[in-house]
């Protein structure tokens, strides 16, 4: 009797000599005000964490605390610094900066930018429309802001060979990362939420997008407790 093969689904592990990055969105931070400016470091707005994203970068490392964690990375502005701080305290890493991480310069726009979006400013409008952050005056180039994203992602890729590295950074970095892993349109993964996971998994061939803006470690962290019965 001819024995019969069974071959189950293929699922997925990773490739030798492949990095592991899981990427996190900052929490939210403070809003902004038309009467007390960001403070600026190297030319861009550095606002601190929300109460809010205080909550959420604790759930952050509620979900990650268990990983088999090699590094973390943060940007030069305090927002990434103070979401990494919980995971980095529990895990006994101290965080490596990498300054390309940073968000994307606005130009013009440093310090402006929420309102300019909240009130449809045309050139906002213009930015959405051409997929171009240097649509704003004296913005970063988009060529540019490309070049220095892949930078940072290979540098920490090629460090961390068979491991695992949590990188917090920005949305719109994070959505430049995940567009040039994809091929996709510039600003087709922008918008993730703040204290949200992405995973890349890069070889030294491609980079292979496994998750984008998983919440899931968000969703009860500000949910209202249930009225005691009467």
């Amino acid at each position: 009797m001819t024995e019969v093969r069974t071959y189950r689904q293929f699922r997925f592990s990773r490739p030798p000599g492949a990095a592991e990055l899981l990427l996190v969105r900052h929490g939210e931070s403070i809003p902004a005000r038309d009467d007390v400016p960001f403070p600026l470091v190297d030319g861009q707005g550095d606002p601190e964490l929300d109460p809010v994203g205080h909550e959420q970068a604790e759930r952050v490392a509620d979900r990650l605390q268990h990983e088999d964690v090699a590094a973390i990375y943060v940007s030069t502005l305090q927002r990434t610094a103070q979401t990494a701080a919980p995971l980095a305290a529990r895990l006994g890493i101290a965080p490596r900066v990498e300054p390309d991480l940073r968000e994307v310069g606005l130009g013009d726009w440093e310090g402006t930018f929420r309102r300019h979006i909240a009130e449809g400013h045309p050139i906002a409008r213009e930015m959405y429309l051409q997929q171009r952050w240097d649509v704003i005056p004296n913005a970063e180039p988009a060529e540019a802001f490309a070049a220095r994203v892949r930078g940072a992602i290979t540098r920490i890729a090629e460090a961390h060979a068979d491991e695992a590295v949590v990188v917090v950074s920005h949305g719109g970095t994070i959505g430049q990362v995940l567009a040039l892993a994809t091929g996709a349109r510039a600003f087709a993964f922008n918008g993730s939420d703040n204290g949200a996971i992405s995973h890349l998994v890069v070889t030294p061939e491609r980079w292979i997008v496994r998750r984008y803006n998983d919440t899931a470690h968000l969703s009860l962290a500000f949910t209202t407790a249930p009225e005691p019965p009467t």
